[in-house]
């Protein structure tokens, strides 16, 4: 073998370790899960929604008191944060980690596409476009519709999901995972039946009845 030859073959072996992913935090969601396929079908909502590849999501609040500090926030762990708000899994941040990891599992069992596509659809069709804010006159106020920032539209969307998900569960006998499964799976699909996309309907029909 010549001297080119060796050189050529050394520098080969040299890049070959960076092309291959580490496991662990900074390759996919759960390990499972790639985030780079992913995209959105609402360009004003697309540049807040934040899908940075992680292991796990537990950040533990580092972007807490910071101006706009949830964008830089994965949506799967603003998810997971909305689900143990209140209830019976207020505060179990390890419960509720693991129910949306077997969720997605599940979402992906059953519509054999990347679940975190389908969670992002999701929150497109839960984002109202239109809200409400009340205008003072002296001593009376009355309703206006007024358009709702994007930043704010995630916000609701994550919070109508996730609140639908967990008042599901109330006197019922499935658990938060399939909770989680039938709330997002018809969000998706924009099945009015869905409690976050009723609620973006009815929030859009009063701001509508308001302009």
């Amino acid at each position: 073998m010549s001297e080119d030859e060796i050189i050529e073959e050394a520098s080969v072996e040299a890049e070959s370790p960076a092309k291959i992913p580490i496991a662990g935090i900074g390759t996919l969601v759960f390990g499972k899960w790639d985030a780079t396929e992913v995209t959105c079908d609402d360009p004003g909502i697309a540049p807040y929604i934040n899908l940075t590849t992680i292991g796990v999501p537990l950040s533990g609040g580092i972007h807490a008191n910071q101006w706009f500090g949830k964008q830089r926030l994965s949506l799967i762990e603003r998810f997971t944060n909305g689900l143990m708000r209140r209830g019976p899994n207020s505060g179990k941040k390890g419960a509720t980690v693991s129910a949306m990891n077997k969720a997605l599992d599940t979402i992906h069992d059953r519509t054999g596409e990347n679940p975190l596509q389908i969670l992002v659809n999701a929150v497109v069709n839960s984002a109202p476009c239109e809200g409400i804010t009340r205008i003072r006159f002296g001593a009376t106020s009355q309703p206006k519709a007024v358009d709702v920032s994007p930043s704010r539209r995630v916000d609701m969307a994550v919070r109508n999901l996730t609140q639908g998900a967990t008042s599901a569960t109330v006197k019922s006998k499935r658990n938060l995972t399939q909770c989680i499964v039938n709330e997002v799976l018809k969000a998706a699909e924009g099945d009015v039946s869905s409690f976050a996309v009723s609620k973006r309907e009815e929030t859009e029909r009063i701001a509508a009845s308001a302009r």
